[in-house]
């Protein structure tokens, strides 16, 4: 198994910038498809990225495509969501997710109930 502990989160004016960390611990990432999570007080969590063990098929979801990018580094057991031009509907707690693969496979999973392992939450507050 694999915890994951996710760091990053804080207030930002619209336009600003931030970079949400997420550390794998207990098992190498590199065996898990990966998703970073958001959920709105009202709302139902949302994919904003999604990623397949083998690093071949990613999703952006519509609202954050051209504006979130994601990055990993292996050797840390970290992966990273760096959120630029922040509009106050990005608002959310982020979440980080894994779920563990068998074997190489080139799937990615936009629906949460898919994964295993999250981490424990943080805060993005977007508002001037």
């Amino acid at each position: 198994q694999v915890q994951l502990v996710e760091s990053g989160g804080g207030l930002v004016p619209p336009g600003g910038s931030l970079t949400l960390s997420c550390v794998g611990s207990g098992y190498s990432l590199d065996f898990y498809a990966i998703g970073w999570f958001r959920q709105a007080p009202g709302k139902e969590r949302e994919a904003v990225f999604c990623i397949s063990d083998t690093g071949n098929n990613t999703y952006y979801a519509p609202s954050v495509k051209g504006r979130f990018t994601f990055s990993r580094d292996s050797a840390k057991n970290t992966v990273y969501l760096h959120m630029n031009s922040l509009k106050p509907e990005d608002t959310a707690v982020y979440y980080c997710a894994a779920k563990y693969e068998a074997v190489y496979a080139t799937e990615y999973y936009t629906d949460h109930e898919e994964y295993d392992y999250w981490g424990q939450g943080t805060q993005v507050t977007v508002s001037s």
